[in-house]
């Protein structure tokens, strides 16, 4: 996996950052948002893109 492409997502509610994503090269218009269970908050979440 190239470390180029990969970008963090967290949740938008606690901020834990648990997945990683993989992202297209030409795909940086708009920021990932992605719903996923997150385990600090132990529900379905929406998590967004964070910096890096």
């Amino acid at each position: 996996m190239s470390q180029d492409r990969l970008i963090k997502i967290a949740c938008s509610d606690c901020g834990h950052t648990l997945y990683s994503e993989r992202r297209k090269k030409g795909d940086n218009i708009q920021k990932l948002e992605i719903k996923k269970y997150c385990s600090k908050c132990k529900k379905h979440k929406l998590f967004k893109e964070k910096k890096k």
